[in-house]
This record gives C-alpha cells, sequence and structure tokens, in this order.
C-alpha cells in the first residue's frame, strides 16, 4: 500500500485531507523535468515570466475565500483572517517582487574602460529547492517560490504535512497561469525524500523555514554539495515600550502582535519590556484587551481566536506557562472564560504573565504560542541588554515617540529587523532575515533575488 500523509485538522482531531507521497521513482522523474525545462524558462524573457506570475497571483485572489476555509480546517486561523494571507501579504510580496525584479536582476555596470566591455550579469542557478512551513503557509513559501521563479530557476516545492494543500493551491495558480511543465513542482514527500533531493545534485539551493534543529539538519546534509542554503529558523521576537510611547496605539497593537494566528508567527511578540513608570497600567491595560478574545472554532465568524495547530503543541505552552507560575510569574487573564480551553486540547486560552524573569522558559524559549511575559525595565540600557539576551534574532519592536531614539536603540540590538510602532509585518523592500540561531540568508527585497541568482563576469575586449 502507497504511504500516505494526513492532515490532522485542529478544529476537531479528525483527518480533513490526505495524499499518497511521491514515489522515489517519481522524485527522480521530477528532479530530471525540473534540469530539463529550466533552461527554456531561463530564456523566457523576464517580462513573460513576470506576466505568468501576475497571472497566477490573480488566480490564487479568485480563490481565497475558499482558501481561507482551508486554512481554518488545516492550522485552526479563523476565517475572518484567513483570505487576507492572499488578499494582502501573498499579494503585496509577489507584486513588489514582480515589480522590482526588472532593475534587481538587471546587468551591474561596473564603468567605462576603453577597449573594453564590462559588466556583471546575474544568472539563475538553477533549480531552488523550498521547504515552506504551516504557519503562514502563503506567506512564507512567496518569498522564495517568487524571486526564483521571476530569476529563471525551476522550483521543487515541499510544503509542510499539515498544509499540503497549500502546495496544491500554488500549482494549480502556476499551471493556469501557464508556466511550462517542470518549472514548479509540488511534491509530498518524507523527509528521507527531502533529504536525498538535498544531496541529489541535481538542485542548486535550498531554502527552508521552520526550527533550529531542522536547520541544523539541512546544513549537514547540504555540506560538502556546494549549494546554497537559507534558513528562517526560531524567534523569540521582543518588544520595547518607553515611557514616550502613545499609550493606547502601544497596547492595541502589540495584543494584536502577540496574540494573532494564536501566537504562531515567526515575527509574533513573545516577550514584552516596559518602563518601570508605565508598566503597572501597560499590564492591567493589555491583560483587559487580551481578555476580550473569542476562543472557538475557526469556521464562525465572531471567533478571533482560533485553536493552535495540535494539542502537543497548545500542552508545551501550557508548560511553559505553568513553569513560570511555579517560579512565581503572576497569571493575569481567567482561563475559566474560556469555556474550550483544555489540557490536551488544541483550544488554547491566551495568557498575560507579570513578574517574570529570564530564568524562566517563557522569556528565553520560543514559546509559538498564545502566552506573553512583561517585564518593567528602568530605561534604554536595560532594556537593550534583556532585548539582546536571546539566542533567536528575527525581529525587534521600539514603541516611542523618539524617532531618533529608535534608530539609536536599533544600531545597539541584535536582530534582522528592527520595527518603531508596529510589529509583526514584513515590508516585502526590506530584507527579510535573521542573526544568531535565527539563522542566515535573505529573503524579500532586492537582496532577496541574490541567493537565487550567481554573478557571472562579461570582460570584452573590442579594440585590438
Amino acid at each position: 500500500m502507497a504511504q500516505t500523509v494526513q492532515i490532522i485538522s485542529p478544529v476537531d482531531g479528525k483527518v480533513f485531507a490526505q495524499r499518497p507521497v511521491a514515489t522515489d521513482a517519481a522524485v527522480d522523474a521530477a528532479l530530471g523535468r525540473a534540469v530539463a525545462s529550466q533552461a527554456g524558462w531561463r530564456a523566457t524573457p523576464l517580462a513573460s515570466r513576470a506576466r505568468m506570475l501576475a497571472a497566477a497571483v490573480g488566480h490564487m485572489n479568485a480563490a481565497k475565500a475558499a482558501i481561507g476555509e482551508d486554512l481554518a480546517w488545516q492550522m485552526g486561523r479563523p476565517v475572518r483572517y484567513g483570505a487576507s494571507e492572499i488578499a494582502r501579504g501573498f499579494t503585496e510580496r509577489a507584486e513588489y517582487m514582480a515589480e522590482i525584479s526588472g532593475t534587481a536582476l538587471a546587468d551591474i555596470q561596473v564603468g567605462a574602460k576603453d577597449g573594453f566591455k564590462r559588466f556583471i550579469r546575474r544568472d539563475p542557478v538553477g533549480t531552488v529547492f523550498i521547504i515552506a512551513p504551516w504557519n503562514y503557509p502563503f506567506l512564507t513559501a512567496v518569498n522564495s517560490i517568487w524571486p526564483a521563479l521571476l530569476a529563471g530557476n525551476a522550483v521543487i516545492l515541499k510544503h509542510a504535512s499539515q498544509t499540503l494543500l497549500v502546495g496544491e493551491r500554488f500549482q494549480e495558480a502556476l499551471d493556469k497561469a501557464g508556466l511550462p511543465k517542470g518549472v514548479f513542482q509540488n511534491l509530498v514527500l518524507t523527509h528521507e525524500q527531502a533529504a536525498r533531493i538535498i544531496q541529489s545534485g541535481k538542485i542548486n539551493h535550498v531554502a527552508f523555514t521552520g526550527s533550529v534543529e531542522g536547520g541544523r539538519t539541512i546544513e549537514r546534509l547540504a555540506a560538502g554539495h556546494f549549494i546554497g542554503v537559507g534558513l528562517e529558523l526560531g524567534g523569540k521576537d521582543p518588544a520595547y515600550v518607553r515611557a514616550d510611547a502613545n499609550f493606547d496605539f502601544a497596547v492595541e497593537n502589540l495584543v494584536d502582535g502577540a496574540f494573532f494566528n494564536s501566537g504562531q508567527s515567526c515575527c509574533g511578540i513573545e516577550r514584552i519590556y516596559v518602563d518601570k513608570a508605565i508598566h503597572p497600567k501597560f499590564v492591567e491595560a493589555f491583560s483587559a484587551m487580551t481578555a476580550t478574545y473569542v476562543l472557538d472554532t475557526p469556521l464562525e465568524q465572531a471567533t478571533t481566536l482560533g485553536p493552535m495547530v495540535s494539542g502537543k503543541a497548545a500542552d508545551f505552552v501550557r508548560g511553559q506557562i505553568d513553569s513560570a507560575l511555579r517560579a512565581g510569574a503572576k497569571a493575569h487573564v481567567d482561563t475559566s472564560k474560556f469555556k474550550r480551553d483544555a489540557k490536551g486540547s488544541p483550544y488554547m486560552a491566551p495568557q498575560v504573565l507579570s513578574n517574570v524573569d529570564h530564568q524562566m522558559s517563557v522569556m528565553r524559549e520560543e514559546s509559538f504560542g498564545p502566552v506573553i511575559g512583561i517585564m518593567p525595565v528602568a530605561g534604554d540600557e536595560e532594556a537593550v541588554k534583556l532585548m539582546n539576551d536571546s539566542p533567536y534574532g528575527l525581529t525587534a519592536s521600539i514603541w516611542t515617540s523618539d524617532l531618533s531614539a529608535a534608530e539609536k536603540l536599533g544600531d545597539r540590538i541584535d536582530t534582522g529587523t528592527v520595527y518603531m510602532n508596529r510589529c509583526d509585518y514584513l515590508d516585502p523592500a526590506l530584507a527579510w532575515t535573521g542573526v544568531k540561531e535565527t539563522g542566515r540568508g535573505i529573503t524579500l527585497s532586492r537582496l532577496g533575488f541574490d541567493a537565487v541568482t550567481r554573478a557571472k563576469s562579461f570582460h570584452l575586449r573590442h579594440k585590438i
């Protein structure tokens, strides 16, 4: 019997969909098609590639309502938010990367030299293998798929088993848009098959979004094969609220940044440091707003907080909270008011903790769930020290009315992105990157094309 992968829905714990795993022969054939089709795709004018990808964006948007419901069943996001991943983030990023591709991929001129024509051309690397996660399944995937295809590469996508239908949506939209057969292929794979692809000698770059341990595995597999590796891994993103911040604005946006998608966001807020002068008031206001969330089935329009991806993931976060409480933390949200919340269930009430410190897992280890710890700080120096006291560095946000102070503080924070008065957002014009155990490599912005292209220098002597 053929091996299958099942999507166990967090909505009801039942099998929502299942798909057969590709056979080894099918994987080999897909690799062969990618290599064979890439030469023709590379020769296709960039304007034509961009038009096809624009058509694919249109096909995705036409299906956004159905996609939103699919996401509710697959990973628990409420339907009131599901379609926005396509209509807003996915579309914005895809359209921006296409818009800048002409200049980002243009020949680099190095200056005139008599008797010579000299320039640097950006060639596609060949075949790009993308391993995408479930939490923002369209957004994380488009970050790599679109620049890779625009640059003239073939792409093979392995989507997370929890969101298998997302890979099929990409395949359907790109097929309808007219991409040549083999240029983009969505495959259902085991971890062992993914490892074999990385080591096959037929791919030239692998882009992985996932856990730190997963990233280490990718690096080990790629070692010695001379292929590019892009890794977006864990995060424990901090926020610092200064005394001069717009108080109500900071509370509202940080609550959303902490609990949207049930806290299952790579760049979601996981720890907050607040000037001690406003800390008690901030905790009170933050907790009151958190208590207004509606935890229920994501299929209801009234639901603002859906289940986490699994009961196991929710129980990990519950364990962090219990450990912090035993160590002296104080909980500010009465979880008994959230009727679906129960140990072992993916439906988990949000929680706000004070009296926390960096000895606690909830302030040090990635939670990826609906919990936040809030600490008072004496000022900028202590805030920077605590924000940097982490093995991760994806984003950090500063809430203040002082632009100069935010920029100076940002220079001192070990992070890939510094925000002022916003959080949990990717601007496609800016490089998306991280430091420390958050990984390496860049997606988005014009720099995002660097990983999926290689430089070729032309040194042409035309006067002899």
